[in-house]
Protein backbone atom coordinates (compact mmCIF):
# COMPACT_ATOMS: atom_id res chain seq x y z
CA UNK A 1 0.00 0.00 0.00
CA UNK A 2 1.28 3.38 -0.47
CA UNK A 3 0.51 5.32 2.59
CA UNK A 4 0.75 9.51 2.56
CA UNK A 5 0.87 11.46 5.72
CA UNK A 6 -0.92 14.78 5.97
CA UNK A 7 1.26 17.58 7.32
CA UNK A 8 -0.93 17.65 10.49
CA UNK A 9 0.22 14.46 11.20
CA UNK A 10 3.85 14.60 13.32
CA UNK A 11 6.81 14.13 10.80
CA UNK A 12 8.59 11.75 13.67
CA UNK A 13 5.68 9.40 12.72
CA UNK A 14 6.91 9.56 9.10
CA UNK A 15 10.19 7.08 10.46
CA UNK A 16 9.08 4.83 12.74
CA UNK A 17 5.83 4.00 10.10
CA UNK A 18 8.52 3.20 7.43
CA UNK A 19 9.96 0.35 10.33
CA UNK A 20 6.80 -1.21 10.83
CA UNK A 21 5.03 -1.30 7.70
CA UNK A 22 8.04 -2.44 5.99
CA UNK A 23 6.77 -3.22 2.40
CA UNK A 24 4.70 -0.40 1.86
CA UNK A 25 5.24 2.63 1.12
CA UNK A 26 5.13 5.93 3.09
CA UNK A 27 5.06 9.40 2.68
CA UNK A 28 4.59 12.80 3.88
CA UNK A 29 3.40 15.55 2.66
CA UNK A 30 6.70 17.44 3.91
CA UNK A 31 8.63 15.18 2.69
CA UNK A 32 7.08 15.21 -1.53
CA UNK A 33 7.13 18.75 -1.48
CA UNK A 34 2.97 19.10 -0.91
CA UNK A 35 2.92 21.32 2.21
CA UNK A 36 0.59 23.40 2.04
CA UNK A 37 -1.62 21.79 -0.27
CA UNK A 38 -5.54 22.18 0.38
CA UNK A 39 -7.64 19.22 1.22
CA UNK A 40 -9.63 20.25 -2.12
CA UNK A 41 -5.82 19.52 -4.23
CA UNK A 42 -4.17 16.91 -1.83
CA UNK A 43 -6.83 14.72 -2.23
CA UNK A 44 -7.39 14.21 -5.42
CA UNK A 45 -3.73 14.76 -6.40
CA UNK A 46 -2.82 11.70 -3.92
CA UNK A 47 -5.47 9.66 -5.17
CA UNK A 48 -3.67 10.19 -9.00
CA UNK A 49 -0.30 9.48 -7.86
CA UNK A 50 -1.29 6.34 -6.95
CA UNK A 51 -1.95 6.58 -2.79
CA UNK A 52 -4.04 4.11 -1.24
CA UNK A 53 -4.41 5.88 2.36
CA UNK A 54 -4.34 9.14 3.90
CA UNK A 55 -3.81 9.44 7.18
CA UNK A 56 -4.87 13.02 9.08
CA UNK A 57 -5.22 14.57 12.68
CA UNK A 58 -8.16 16.43 11.09
CA UNK A 59 -10.90 14.40 12.64
CA UNK A 60 -13.43 16.94 11.80
CA UNK A 61 -13.38 16.67 8.33
CA UNK A 62 -16.28 14.22 8.33
CA UNK A 63 -18.51 16.54 9.76
CA UNK A 64 -17.60 18.74 6.91
CA UNK A 65 -19.94 17.98 3.58
CA UNK A 66 -17.60 19.15 1.41
CA UNK A 67 -14.70 17.38 3.05
CA UNK A 68 -16.43 14.08 3.10
CA UNK A 69 -17.60 14.48 -0.83
CA UNK A 70 -14.04 14.98 -1.52
CA UNK A 71 -13.35 12.43 0.63
CA UNK A 72 -15.26 10.10 -0.92
CA UNK A 73 -14.48 11.03 -4.45
CA UNK A 74 -10.79 10.25 -3.60
CA UNK A 75 -11.46 6.94 -2.64
CA UNK A 76 -8.76 6.91 -0.69
CA UNK A 77 -9.02 5.04 3.13
CA UNK A 78 -9.26 7.84 5.60
CA UNK A 79 -7.31 7.02 8.99
CA UNK A 80 -7.40 9.84 11.12
CA UNK A 81 -6.38 10.24 14.61
CA UNK A 82 -6.41 12.81 17.98
CA UNK A 83 -3.85 14.01 19.22
CA UNK A 84 -3.80 16.33 22.96
CA UNK A 85 -1.84 19.23 24.15
CA UNK A 86 1.78 19.17 24.66
CA UNK A 87 4.67 16.75 24.62
CA UNK A 88 2.89 14.48 26.06
CA UNK A 89 -0.22 14.46 23.35
CA UNK A 90 2.26 14.41 20.54
CA UNK A 91 3.78 11.35 22.39
CA UNK A 92 0.44 9.52 22.71
CA UNK A 93 -0.51 10.15 19.15
CA UNK A 94 2.67 9.03 17.36
CA UNK A 95 2.23 5.99 19.71
CA UNK A 96 -1.53 5.48 19.09
CA UNK A 97 -0.38 5.26 15.20
CA UNK A 98 2.21 3.49 15.42
CA UNK A 99 0.66 0.26 17.33
CA UNK A 100 -2.41 0.82 15.20
CA UNK A 101 -1.42 0.63 11.95
CA UNK A 102 -0.27 -2.44 10.76
CA UNK A 103 -3.47 -3.82 11.98
CA UNK A 104 -5.24 -1.10 10.20
CA UNK A 105 -3.01 -1.68 6.81
CA UNK A 106 -3.73 -5.69 7.18
CA UNK A 107 -8.06 -4.37 7.55
CA UNK A 108 -7.37 -2.19 4.13
CA UNK A 109 -5.67 -4.32 2.47
CA UNK A 110 -8.59 -7.27 3.03
CA UNK A 111 -10.89 -4.16 1.81
CA UNK A 112 -12.58 -4.72 -1.62
CA UNK A 113 -13.76 -0.52 -1.28
CA UNK A 114 -13.15 1.98 0.62
CA UNK A 115 -12.69 2.49 4.48
CA UNK A 116 -12.76 5.36 6.97
CA UNK A 117 -10.92 4.90 10.12
CA UNK A 118 -10.69 6.25 13.35
CA UNK A 119 -7.18 5.57 15.86
CA UNK A 120 -8.33 5.36 19.54
CA UNK A 121 -6.12 7.07 21.57
CA UNK A 122 -3.41 5.41 24.07
CA UNK A 123 -4.24 7.63 27.42
CA UNK A 124 -1.45 9.94 28.14
CA UNK A 125 -2.87 9.99 31.85
CA UNK A 126 -3.43 6.68 32.56
CA UNK A 127 -0.38 4.78 34.20
CA UNK A 128 0.69 2.31 31.14
CA UNK A 129 3.56 0.56 33.56
CA UNK A 130 5.09 -0.67 37.00
CA UNK A 131 7.75 -0.04 39.02
CA UNK A 132 9.57 -2.35 41.83
CA UNK A 133 12.09 -0.83 44.51
CA UNK A 134 14.32 -4.31 44.56
CA UNK A 135 15.42 -2.98 47.84
CA UNK A 136 11.92 -3.10 48.98
CA UNK A 137 10.35 -6.16 46.65
CA UNK A 138 13.36 -7.90 45.39
CA UNK A 139 12.37 -10.19 42.41
CA UNK A 140 13.36 -14.09 43.42
CA UNK A 141 16.89 -14.24 41.81
CA UNK A 142 18.12 -10.16 43.06
CA UNK A 143 20.55 -11.08 45.01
Amino acid sequence: MKILLDENVPIQTLDLLGRVLRGHEVDHVDRIRWKGKKDTFLLPDAASAGYDVVVTRDSNQLEDPGESRLIRRSKLHHVRFRQGDGIRGLGAAVASVIVAMPQVVTELEAANDQRLVRIEGINPVKRRHSTIDPMVDPPAYWT
